[in-house]
């Protein structure tokens, strides 16, 4: 999937909501509708199961941020939670919507329900690179994966991409700094050219949780292809990732500046040059300075530009007639045509 699509320079952009749709599922469905009408090729969730993940003291630990849901861990973590009745729920929004349906399965439990309810991509967090146990499990079901590298080390990074493709090759790798949110002189960008290098068989693209767009449109001249951004309805709402995420028309030029990129790279086509509409009506045509005998060489001095309705020789080509010798007289301000010179 990730080859093709990013084949000829084609890009592939994930809204990250992750638990940005507080556990709410009609906050959640209105991601999916928002964020597929501003431009997402997927749409991606987190999905655990808190229990199953966290120790019984990690659970239960007192919690005390200004962002706590909950006076414990483990109950602020659930009310953040997508219930595992919804996910067939906001499967079939992404179908409705036109995207991928994602998430990221933090433990064995949420990843058979995702496999469950049909999921379209799996995505690895870079809390699980280099968990080699669970990776397998990920690849075994031969989905599409996508992966972040953040705070890997490379010998990490290889071990769990040649588990990977050794099931399928459907893998994307993304670099990505680990910091929320990451100033701008944090990202790193130049790492995804090292990722392209070492690792020729996956799609290389770009995670970051920088709160701008230009991350984008750099990544992608670094090689980037495939793209993550977290996204929020309202940058001011209460929690962690909502200051660094993107809101819709953030994300909209986000993903439009992506896909404008390779555009703007090519050459000009030479034909084109001089023929822009601003020269076909100003452009100012060779006119004679001084009258001009026939058989008089053409000089500097003899030269000078206006502007007509008609171009006939361009300034720009002076260059071509000066030296040449006029065929018949040419009165001062009248334009000098190819035809009144001597081969």
């Amino acid at each position: 999937m990730f080859q093709e699509i990013t084949s000829e320079g084609n890009s592939f952009v994930i809204a990250e909501v992750g638990q940005n749709h507080q556990g709410d599922l009609d906050t959640a469905r209105e991601f999916i509708r928002i964020f597929a009408f501003e431009g997402a090729d997927a749409v991606k969730f987190q999905t655990r199961n808190n229990k199953y993940l966290f120790s019984r003291d990690a659970y239960d630990a007192p919690y005390a941020s200004e962002n706590a849901f909950a006076e414990t861990y483990g109950a602020h973590r659930e009310k953040l939670e997508l219930k595992l009745e919804w996910l067939p729920i906001l499967k079939a929004d992404c179908e409705k919507y036109g995207v991928k349906f994602m998430s990221t399965p933090f433990d064995e439990p949420s990843l058979a329900a995702l496999l469950d309810v049909g999921v379209d991509i799996l995505k690895i967090a870079s809390f699980d690179l280099g968990n080699l146990p669970f990776i397998q499990r990920i690849a075994r079901a031969n989905k599409p994966v996508v992966m972040s590298v953040g705070g890997g080390m490379i010998d990490q990074i290889r071990s769990s991409v040649d588990l990977l493709l050794g099931h399928h090759d459907e893998v994307a790798v993304l670099h990505c700094v680990s910091e929320y949110p990451c100033e701008f002189n944090r990202l790193g960008l130049e790492n995804i050219e090292t990722l392209i290098r070492e690792f020729p068989g996956c799609v290389i693209g770009s995670s970051d949780h920088f709160n701008g767009t230009l991350s984008g449109p750099i990544a992608y001249m670094k090689g980037a292809r495939v793209f993550e951004k977290h996204v929020t309805l309202n940058r001011a709402w209460k929690g962690t990732d909502h200051s660094f995420a993107l809101e819709p028309d953030g994300f909209r030029k986000f993903v439009r500046d992506i896909k404008r990129v390779r555009h703007m790279i090519p050459s000009k086509p030479a034909d084109d040059l001089g023929k822009e509409r601003v020269f076909m009506k100003l452009g100012k045509s060779l006119v004679a300075y001084t009258d001009i005998k026939a058989g008089d060489e053409i000089k500097l001095d003899n030269l000078s530009g206006r502007i007509f309705n008609t171009q006939y020789v361009p300034v720009r080509e002076s260059n071509r007639v000066i030296g040449k010798r006029a065929k018949r007289d040419i009165s001062k301000g009248e334009p000098v045509q190819y035809k009144d010179l001597e081969a």
